[in-house]
């Protein structure tokens, strides 16, 4: 059985890639189209190494370990090729197909590659990968763009998505190790030092430990920000919300915690500055799925499932009633 390494977002899964480069010539799996209820989705990427590991999955089951053995071929002869994934017969339960492209990275071309991803990824820019499915190697759309071909792959690789947690307490220290774990980079603003400290925040990109005006006026530009208001008092959120609601670009995600009294609180003090109903109305209030959370790491959960309905899309309904 294959050992299985998963990332947390698409650039650490490129920086992962960078270093097998460097002293092997893996096989990548992308899964390039798929049809009916399948795992994983368009642009899901697998990492087959020599030593049989795998960095990330298609999906697991028979399906992947068809994948893995074609990628063994693969990576002997250096021919990239299509393979079909059948979930519909006794081994797959999804019920759907899936086709899957596997090519053989190697040489200085491949590495220098993936150092163009990493840097545009680090900077927060959106990219365009073309993987030819004839002759030639994959590589990046320039700006402006150029003609493509028609007979490859072409894929947008987004920079990983920010999630910004103003309040350093018992909600914010969970909501921050669930954020990390579903893919988010994250920052943290509180400006008590006790609380907004690497101890309890080891995994976060940032601490802002100033004011929440100070913060939030040298926060930078971000071009998917998601922002969670978790803080000791809805004095602190207004005078958060009423700076967040002027940034540009406007955040993917505004939510703010508490009990409806205190949300109407904030908002009845905000529309005293001139904010308009229509702005209030783009906030997540209070934050969160009706999962009937009580602790503050089942509240992070709430939090973090809203997240990603609002990244993902989706109902938010169980799945067995859909």
């Amino acid at each position: 059985m294959s050992h299985v390494t998963y990332t947390k977002s698409m650039l650490d899964f490129y920086h992962q890639f960078a270093q097998v480069l460097e002293r092997e010539n893996p096989v990548l799996a992308t899964v390039i189209a798929s049809k009916g209820s399948v795992p994983r989705e368009i642009g899901a990427k697998m990492l087959i190494l020599s030593n049989g590991e795998i960095l990330q999955t298609i999906g697991g089951g028979a399906g992947e370990a068809k994948v893995i053995r074609e990628a063994i071929i693969v990576s002997a002869t250096g021919r990239k090729r299509a393979i079909a994934i059948d979930l519909s017969g006794e081994e797959g339960i999804c019920g759907g197909s899936m086709e899957i492209w596997l090519e053989r990275w190697c040489g200085e071309q491949a590495i220098a590659l993936i150092e163009k991803i990493l840097t545009s990824l680090s900077a927060r820019e959106a990219i365009t990968l073309v993987t030819p499915f004839d002759e030639g190697s994959p590589y990046l759309l320039p700006s402006p763009p150029q003609p493509v071909p028609t007979n490859a792959f072409i894929e947008t690789l987004e920079p990983q998505p920010t999630l910004l947690i103003i309040g350093a307490g018992h909600v914010g220290c969970q909501l921050a190790k669930i954020g990390h774990l579903i893919g988010f980079e994250v920052i943290v603003q509180d400006d008590r030092p006790e609380w907004a400290n690497r101890e309890n925040y080891p995994q976060v990109a940032r601490i802002l430990p100033e004011t929440i005006d100070i913060a939030l006026q040298h926060l930078g530009a971000f071009p998917s920000l998601y922002i969670t208001l978790v803080t000791r008092g809805y004095q602190l959120d207004s005078q958060a919300l009423e700076i967040l609601l002027k940034l540009q670009p406007t955040p993917q995600y505004i939510g703010m915690i508490g009990s409806r009294k205190r949300v109407l609180e904030v908002f009845r003090s905000l529309e005293k500055t001139g904010i308009s109903k229509s702005q209030l109305q783009s906030i997540r209030a209070p934050i969160g799925l009706d999962l009937g959370a009580l602790t503050p790491q089942e509240i992070a959960v709430s939090i973090a499932s809203e997240l990603i309905l609002t990244r993902r899309g989706g109902t938010g309904r169980p799945l067995s009633s859909l």
